[in-house]
């Protein structure tokens, strides 16, 4: 019995020990999409995207480089550089102006008539560059998401 006894509390010790090291802080890489996409006067867009943080800490979140591709056509450039700490699993937006090509343009008029029946498919990837709070300098994350479009009713010229 004493042995028994000896033996439950080594592994009781030894639970206890494991349980006093340090919390580990996990970090995942964030998520981005569109939440807005509209055309502007000039011919330009201005997409709203959605950072999304997945870690359980705050990140800070400095630059992204990436692309935009609208259905098959071909890709064009997002680049912002901005400043946005965002809070442990939590989102936050950037607005962009892009100019998209006339492929593009063609893409979104062809299903504005259709109303929110209507869609078009996107695809957004690149690397956003962050610092984990827990972490002493900022490094790039990879993203890559696929998501579709369609027109807002009553807000013309505007995508969600």
């Amino acid at each position: 019995m004493k042995r028994l006894l000896c033996g439950w509390f080594v592994i009781l010790l030894g639970a206890g020990l494991v349980a006093c090291g340090p919390a580990k802080e996990s970090v995942y890489p964030p998520t981005l999409s569109i939440q807005q996409l509209t055309v502007l006067s000039n011919g330009q867009w201005r997409v709203t995207l959605r950072i999304q943080n997945n870690s359980y800490g705050e990140m800070d979140f400095k630059s992204l480089e990436g692309q935009l591709q609208i259905g098959v056509l071909t890709p064009i450039r997002l680049h912002k550089t901005f400043e946005r700490d965002i809070p442990e699993l939590a989102g936050d937006v950037v607005l962009l102006d892009v100019l998209p090509t006339n492929p593009m343009l063609q893409a979104l008029q062809a299903v504005a008539g259709k109303g929110s029946a209507g869609s078009v498919t996107y695809h957004i990837k690149g690397a956003i560059h962050a610092k984990p709070e827990q972490e002493k300098h900022a490094r790039d994350f990879d993203f890559e998401g696929n998501g579709w479009i369609s027109p807002v009713p009553g807000i013309p010229n505007t995508w969600r």
